[in-house]
């Protein structure tokens, strides 16, 4: 996996004029005057004539490159910040990211980019995220070599912060971009490279360099659990499931709270029986995304020293259709002893998630979050800018909503009344796993509240922010690494009573 960050990057509380570098790299808004700009170069500098000649507007993501006056930079990057009003820590982060990219196009080796506008460890944890994620090779299996090559050195510039804390930030903003690259080159890796044994492995490795516990469940073991539901899901494939578990155990930390990180890591999805189009579904090789986000997140959490304790569950399947699949109508029987006709095939995801959520209570969870690319139905509703997050009690789901927008994990509620569990109603069984069209999101969240215990419990639907189709000036196309910053941020944050 090619997720080697190559550029060093350290930190400067001094003026953004003083740092000695090759190219410093300045946020400019739209209509920002020169004045704002001080400490940069003189009025009548190359600046200057470019701002007043609007040939550079800070249009979003525009980046201009002038020599500089009266600076110890050779060259100013100008980098597109859009307009003032809608400047935040997330769109910093994405500016960062273009930032690095055009950076990287040009061969530059040296680089420092200025903070402004936000508090500066955030905002400097949020630059050095979109620095590193920008050094992501996607390519895994180009024979070519990759275009330009990332900045040896890049400074993170926050004038007048404390040396200390800006320090702190930007090694918090190294690891979670290591992290979300990790989680990006496990999504991009094919089928028949990835299976549930491999992605085991790998996860095992990851785990124990970053200083976590891990054990990994075969399936003579699965079935000693009587966990139906992955089981059937994997009936179909010659690859055997497995199951991740891992534990993040600080010393010192409190008996409770402990976070239960559930993800689905389906490492191929046809749809079994109920199988998918052919076209397009080459995609599904990362119909394991939640998996790589909670096995990533909780290297960053076991790296940054998070202060309580966290415990990690993947199930991981394929979803064939050999001679020995589940069919439509079959009933499987579930870990916690519920019962589940199954419907429809391609609701998988949920059938893995309902024996993951019931094993992290087994492993002392006191507080759920699932992270699953579980339905087309919530990029229909929801699009690719955001995931959807679903939850009970609801002091618990605005609490993991929140967490995540400021880590730069966009997601948007949706109901769970009580009357759309009508729609998994079965006439044989406690439930079936699809309620079909209609309110599609919505009815997989009411199938996973099933296996929750009643404990507090949040799942994300990340199936449409999982994956870029198209690049964007911040991000090529391919996986994202999308809930990875989520889950890492609700480890240091204060839980709810």
């Amino acid at each position: 996996m090619p997720v080697d960050v190559s550029s060093t990057v350290e930190c400067s509380i001094a003026p953004a004029g003083d740092v000695p570098t090759d190219v410093l790299v300045l946020p400019v808004f739209e209509a920002d005057e020169v004045s704002e700009l001080a400490g940069v170069e003189t009025e009548d500098g190359e600046i200057a004539r470019v701002l007043n000649a609007r040939e550079f507007t800070g249009r979003l993501y525009d980046v201009y490159y002038v020599p500089l006056a009266g600076a110890r930079a050779r060259r100013a990057a100008l980098v597109g910040a859009g307009r003032r009003a809608s400047w935040t820590v997330d769109r910093l982060r994405r500016v960062a990211a273009a930032a690095a990219l055009s950076l990287r196009r040009r061969r530059i080796e040296r680089a420092a980019i200025v903070v402004r506008g936000v508090d500066p460890y955030e905002g400097a944890q949020a630059a050095v995220e979109g620095i590193t994620t920008a050094e992501f090779n996607g390519a895994l299996y180009k024979t070519s070599e990759p275009e330009g090559a990332p900045a040896r050195e890049i400074r993170i510039v926050a004038t007048g912060a404390d040396a200390t804390r800006l320090a702190r930030a930007v090694e918090h903003g190294r690891v979670v971009g290591e992290s979300c690259n990790i989680s990006r080159a496990l999504c991009n890796e094919p089928g028949n490279v990835l299976t549930p044994t491999v992605f085991a492995e790998r996860a095992a490795r990851i785990a124990m360099e970053a200083g976590l516990r891990v054990e990994v469940l075969d399936e003579a073991r699965i079935a000693e659990l009587k966990m139906g539901l992955l089981l059937g899901v994997a009936r179909g494939s010659a690859e055997p499931p497995r199951i991740i578990v891992l534990r993040h155990e600080p010393a010192g930390a409190p008996e409770g709270p402990v976070l239960g990180l559930v993800g689905k890591g389906v490492t191929f999805d046809t749809g079994g029986i109920s199988i998918k189009p052919a076209d397009g579904m080459e995609r599904m090789k990362d119909d394991m995304a939640g998996g790589a986000a909670v096995l990533t997140a909780m290297r960053a959490i076991s790296i940054l020293r998070g202060p309580i304790r966290v415990v990690g569950v993947i199930p991981s399947a394929e979803n064939m259709p050999g001679g020995r699949a589940v069919k439509p109508g079959d009933v499987l029987t579930s870990a916690s002893g519920k019962t589940v006709e199954v419907n429809n095939t391609d609701a998988e995801g949920r059938l893995l998630l309902g024996d993951g959520l019931w094993l992290a209570q087994q492993l002392g969870a006191t507080h759920l979050v699932d992270v699953a690319t579980l339905t087309g139905a919530c990029t229909v509703a929801l699009g690719k800018l955001a995931s959807g997050v679903f939850g009970t009690p609801d002091a618990w789901l605005q609490h993991v909503r929140a967490t995540a927008e400021r880590a730069g994990d966009r997601c948007w509620p949706l109901p769970l009344h009580e009357e759309y569990f009508d729609q998994l109603r079965s006439e044989i069984a406690d439930m079936v796993n699809s309620g079909g069209r209609p309110a599609g999101a919505i009815t997989a969240a009411m199938f996973l509240r099933e296996f929750t215990g009643g404990l507090p419990w949040a799942h994300l639907d990340i199936a449409g922010t999982a994956w870029a189709d198209e690049a964007k000036p911040y991000q090529p196309k391919g996986a994202t690494g999308a809930g990875v910053r989520a889950l890492t941020a609700l480890a240091f944050s204060a839980f709810p009573v």
